[in-house]
Formats: structure tokens, sequence, C-alpha cells
């Protein structure tokens, strides 16, 4: 290492070039080097960095910078016009600028695309350093390279946005799925990386126990003394014992003589999950179609519709005759089928392709509906909907899926705060 005196006399480290292999060899020679800048973030690092660059005909192949409590990373590479003495100039300025400069002669990059990569979200109420460490231990397994990491949030739950190159996505997703089960303190998504992702314009989500905490027929059959019955038969169709039509029938049969005006009271007790106004703000501002899509009561439905507003919304329609349940479904009953032809049919009418639709829900009614959008997501729900999903959230936040679309608490918060 050299020292080259500054206009005040004081020594600045340079970098002695390598015989045979720098910027100097000619002025046709060009070398790709790694630049990386480190150091207390102020104004003005960024502009003066590449104001010396441009200076000196260097040219930038890539640059990325994050700032972390006030300390900057700055990586570019750029290609070293030959018969420059770049580096000396680059230390200079570090040295003015009070920011530490390295370097590193680094592969021109390769002609063509980059490998397709995934990202991987990874969600839990407190995100430690042993739970990132099994995540990347486990990408690292199946033959992922983790290039990137941005946190998205740390309120409801912390959340952080990996993107992995190199691995397989089925692999990929097995082999982090049975880390979950091992360690159930946090969860994981994974989703190809590309314009489907980021373009996702369509979001359909199931009502109970996943839009509301309560399953509606159970409220309105409590309500109506045959809550027992009815809760016995929703439990059995919600894990996959029993089929849902044939469940469905069975409680609204038992519903049979009860008073309609029961609907309209479940109708302003029942509870929002935490976070869905939240959730469904913020898909409005990000111009996303919303819809319901639920095997339960239309006269409930359309409500939140209304509360939240929601852009569609598909339920059973319950018969009423001279202010009393008859028992019996109008039309078609919404099933697990149905569900996921409502989704088709709302996606075709909004023009959205399927692969840019995402689909919560939380039982065995949803999983067709899960299956045919481009993401779907397991929201609470059973073992078996967990284990067919895309993605699974079992944190009690609905918006908590926002991460899953790669959207951060801060954009959440400051949207909110330019609404007022």
């Amino acid at each position: 290492m050299q020292e080259s005196p500054t206009s005040d006399g004081t020594p600045v480290p340079v970098i002695a070039p390598e015989r045979g292999s720098t910027p100097t060899d000619g002025p046709d020679h060009r070398e790709s080097v790694l630049v990386q800048v480190t150091g207390r973030d102020h104004p003005g690092i960024t502009s003066g960095l590449l104001s010396v660059l441009d200076a000196a005909g260097a040219e930038v192949e890539d640059i990325e910078q994050v700032v972390i409590r006030g300390r900057l990373s700055l990586g570019l590479v750029v290609t070293v016009p030959g018969g420059r003495d770049l580096l000396k100039e680059l230390l200079l300025y570090g040295w003015e600028s009070d920011v530490t400069i390295d370097f590193e002669v680094v592969e021109q990059a390769s002609p063509g695309p980059k490998p397709s990569g995934h990202v991987v979200t990874v969600l839990g109420e407190r995100l430690g350093p042993g739970d990132l460490g099994v995540v990347a231990e486990t990408i690292a397994a199946a033959g992922g390279n983790i290039e990137r990491i941005v946190r998205l949030s740390r309120y409801p739950v912390w959340s952080y946005e990996l993107l992995v190159r190199g691995g397989e996505a089925e692999s990929l997703r097995s082999v982090l799925l049975k880390a979950c089960s091992k360690h159930p303190t946090f969860e994981v998504a994974i989703a190809r990386e590309g314009l489907a992702r980021r373009s996702q314009r369509l979001v359909v989500i199931d009502v109970d126990s996943t839009l509301v905490t309560e399953e509606v027929v159970d409220l309105v059959a409590y309500e109506a003394g045959v809550g027992d019955e009815v809760s016995e038969l929703t439990e059995r169709a919600m894990a996959g014992e029993m089929d849902f039509e044939e469940s469905l029938v069975r409680r609204v049969g038992l519903l049979a003589g009860a008073d309609a005006g029961l609907l309209d009271q479940i109708a302003e007790k029942v509870s929002l999950t935490p976070g869905a106004r939240t959730f469904f703000r913020t898909l409005h501002r990000l111009g996303y179609t919303t819809a319901i899509v639920s095997g339960g009561f239309l006269q409930v439905v359309e409500r939140l519709q209304e509360r939240l507003d929601i852009g569609h919304a598909h339920a059973n329609e319950l018969e009423v005759v001279d202010g009393r349940l008859t028992g019996r479904i109008v039309g078609e009953v919404v099933d697990r089928a149905g569900k996921a032809e409502l989704l088709r049919k709302i996606a075709e009418r909004e023009g959205v392709p399927l692969e840019q639709v995402v689909a919560v829900g939380d039982g065995a009614n949803d999983l067709d509906m899960l299956d045919a959008a481009g993401l779907g997501v397991a929201f609470n729900a059973r073992p078996l909907v967990r284990a067919a999903a895309d993605a699974s959230v079992s944190v009690p936040y609905l918006d908590a899926i926002l991460f899953l679309l790669g959207v951060s608490r801060e954009e959440i918060e400051e949207a909110d705060r330019l609404d007022g």
C-alpha cells in the first residue's frame, strides 16, 4: 500500500495495483471493481461518489444502498477505465466525506438474465436470530442463495422478505414447511419473483373464521336454540370430515322456524378479525379489487361488504317466508367447488388473470378456491389446508397478509397518515 498526500498534506492510503490486472494496463483495458462504502449516513454521499465516478469516465454496472439505524452500506460495481488511478480518487473522496471505501476486483457480469428467483417471506410474533438462522440454513440446504433481505414489519408481527436465487420452488417450499413444523415460532411463504407477484390485483376472501372471528351459522344457531347440534356439523365440515354441502343443508334445516330478524342481529354483533379494516383499506389504496366468497349467509355478508367497501360479495341466501327461516337455501349452494367457480367468474369480470389473484381462507371448503388462485393463503387454518396452500399465516392479524404481498408496515402507516 502506498500513501498519497491530500491538499493539506495528510497522507491517504492508496491501493497499489496488481501487475497485469489493473486499469492502468492501457486505455483499452477495463476491469469490474466492487466499491463498498460504509459509514455514518449524511446527505450528499451518494451524489458526491457518483460525481467522482462520472468525472473519471467510469461506468456503473450495479448499485445497491441501504441505511440501517443511520449507518450507510452502499455497494457499486463499476467498470474502471484504463489509464486512470480511480481508486486513489475514491479513497480521497472517502476520507473527505468521513466514510470508509473498500475495493475488490470482481468478475464481469455474465450476459443474459439472472437465474429465476423466489421471494421467501418470514413472519412471526417476534423473530430472533435463531429463527432467521434456521430459515437461512434451510434455504442453503435446498440449494438456494439469499441475495437480499428486507425488513417489512415489526408490528403487528415481525416479517422479513428474502430474495432467493437458485433452488427449485417445490423443494424450497417443502423443506421450509418442514422447518416451520419443527419451529412453530415462525412461518414462511414462497412466491416466484416477477411481475405477476407485484401486480396481483384481486383478493378473494372467506368470511367465517377469516374475515370475522366467528362462524356465523353457529351464532345464528345458538340464538335459535340449536347451537350444539349445528356447531358439531360445522366442525366436521371445516375439518374435511363431512361434505360441505351436506353439512350446510343439515345445519340450515335445523334453523327452520327461527325469526329471520336474527340475521340482522348477528350482522351487527359479528366481530371483524383484528387488522381487517387496515387490510382492506390498504388494498383499496393500492388499486386492488376485493371480494367476499362465503359458504355463510348473504344477509350477513352484504352488511360486511358495506362496512368495508368490498367490491363483490357472494354467499348462500336463506329463504324467508312470513318473517321466518324455512330451513332452505335459495338458489345454488356456495360450496367448495362453488367458491372456486365464483373466484374465476369475478377474475374474468374484472379482467384479472388467475395468476394475479390472491385467495384467503381457513377451511376445507376453501381448498379449491386457494388452488385456483395465483397465491392461496391459509389463514389460521386447519392442518390439511395449511399443507395444501401456497402460504400459511397463523397470527391473529388479517393485515399480516399484506406482508406476503411485499407491502411494508411503514408504507401502510404512511398511507394512513397522508389520508389524514
